[in-house]
């Protein structure tokens, strides 16, 4: 009797090293790689424009390496409980297999699909493929989920290496008696207006692009990772990070890659290694904690008196806040979808202790212009950013956006790449124009003529604003 299975393509759209392909092809006459479509199960977090984007590059590219293969992406839309229950049972399927997410919607998904399928006798399994641990197998020693990322890394590094990636298939089974599926293109998913002609400039989404950065990075910046990746302007990062968040690369590919390079000297793959660690750390502190995709984990912060000001929030997203590292971050994050880990913490700092405007402004603002967004990584990050969550960053600590630039875009480089404004000033004043007299148009809220905004905000002021909010909910808590 033939045996036709499912395989339902999630955030896994990659054949190299993919456990969830590699059930569902083991032992099937037909397989069926199935992608379904649509908001109905992504919750609070719909895609944002940018991932939109990258989908539909990506899930062309994906459809490419099935069909060299022999197979064919079937796409449809709907709720995935009743979409693949449907189908399984039209088809007879065996077995529907996929990758476990373990973000609150991803997983509630899981749940309706498995109660769907179990309420037909089919069967099914959750597969770890995008993460080096299930955040169930790693806690402390009294049982409890990790809020700290040291004891989590050195719990993670104490157990087994990663085990070595799997071969990409060379072939797979049919898709014989797959429904035709939806096009593409007719998903919506590209914008209606073409904002996007930086991201087309940096990116080619897909599984092929992703394994030649990691081939790139492993031979060349990796092997100054601990240094390069703290400085804007230089080409530090593996820029793997959307490749990474929709599955098109594999982490254990990953980790093995760094591992295995020749040219790296052991603490640059080591330092590497521990942000790969703290990816799996934001995925932990997610699954444990599901609400602090809105909400503080440290409860005392929700009496924290953030400010509504509209105005201000919509000079930090367009990079008119006249710190010159802030707005070159969010000019680069608009053209790109994507900004420097670095300039990422100050702008973030920026929105929540200089502007004192509410974190979850500054993470849907990234959910929706990041090509590489992902849920547990941008929870774990303005959390950390605003000092009330998991590990973070004491919210005396106060990021000053000039000493920043200073210190990690000394020549400017960075900025005038991102603040044309700016690019015939010398890089002292570039970096601090407040101070030079040779600005042109310099006004408060000037950008036209060449003119470039002075600060909205005085960096002295702001920082004592920012601590007489922190002390109020520590007086608050302590009456309470």
């Amino acid at each position: 009797m033939a045996t036709c299975k499912i395989w339902w393509v999630r955030r896994d759209l990659r054949l190299d090293d993919n456990p969830a392909l590699a059930r569902a092809a083991s032992g099937a006459d037909a397989l069926i790689p199935v992608f379904v479509a649509g908001d109905a199960d992504e919750g609070a977090w719909p895609l944002g424009g940018a991932q939109r984007w990258w989908l539909a590059r990506s899930l062309k590219a994906h459809a490419a390496r099935l069909s060299a293969l022999g197979s064919r992406l079937v796409i449809v839309e709907g709720e995935a409980a009743k979409v693949l229950s449907d189908l399984a049972k039209r088809l007879g399927a065996t077995e529907v297999v996929w990758s476990r997410r373990f973000d609150p919607a991803g997983l509630a998904a899981e749940r309706r699909v498995e109660a769907a399928l179990d309420k037909l006798g089919i069967a099914w399994s959750g597969q770890l493929g995008n993460h080096l641990f299930d955040p169930e197998e790693i806690a402390t020693k009294e049982g409890r989920p990790y809020q700290v990322y040291t004891p989590f890394s050195r719990n993670c590094r104490a157990r087994p290496a990663p085990s070595k990636p799997r071969a990409t298939p060379t072939a797979l089974p049919s898709a014989d008696g797959a429904p035709k599926g939806v096009a593409i293109d007719a998903l919506g998913l590209e914008p209606t207006i073409d904002w996007a002609s930086g991201f087309r400039a940096m990116w080619t989404p897909g599984e092929e692009t992703a394994r030649s950065r990691l081939s790139a990075f492993s031979a060349g910046s990796l092997a100054r990772y601990p240094v390069g990746r703290d400085e804007p302007a230089s080409d530090g990062s593996s820029l793997l990070s959307p490749h990474l968040a929709f599955g098109e690369i594999g982490i254990r590919r990953i980790w093995h890659a760094a591992a295995a390079s020749t040219k790296s000297p052991p603490e640059s793959t080591d330092k590497f290694h521990a942000e790969l660690l703290w990816r799996e750390f934001a995925t932990h502190v997610l699954y444990h904690f599901p609400r602090t995709d809105l909400a503080p984990l440290r409860p005392e912060f929700a009496r924290f008196p953030w400010r509504n000001d509209p105005e201000a929030l919509k000079r930090w997203q367009q990079g008119r806040t006249g710190y010159p590292l802030v707005d070159a971050g969010m000019r680069q994050l608009w053209h790109t979808g994507w900004m420097h880990n670095r300039v990422r913490m100050v702008v973030a700092s920026f929105l929540v202790k200089h502007l004192l405007l509410p974190w979850q402004d500054g993470a849907r603002w990234f959910w929706d212009t990041l090509v590489d967004a992902d849920l547990a990584n941008n929870s774990l990050g303005w959390q950390w950013a605003a000092g009330c969550g998991a590990d973070a960053a004491p919210y005396f600590r106060i990021f000053n956006p000039t000493s920043q630039a200073q210190k990690f875009d000394a020549d400017a480089a960075y900025i005038k790449r991102w603040v044309p404004e700016l690019k015939d000033v010398p890089a002292k004043s570039a970096v601090e124009p407040r101070d030079s007299a040779v600005l042109p148009g310099l006004g408060a809220n000037s950008t036209a003529g060449g003119g470039y905004p002075l600060p909205m905000v005085d960096h002295a002021m702001a920082r004592d604003r920012a601590l007489a909010a922190l002390a109020s909910i520590s007086k608050s808590r302590a009456g309470s």
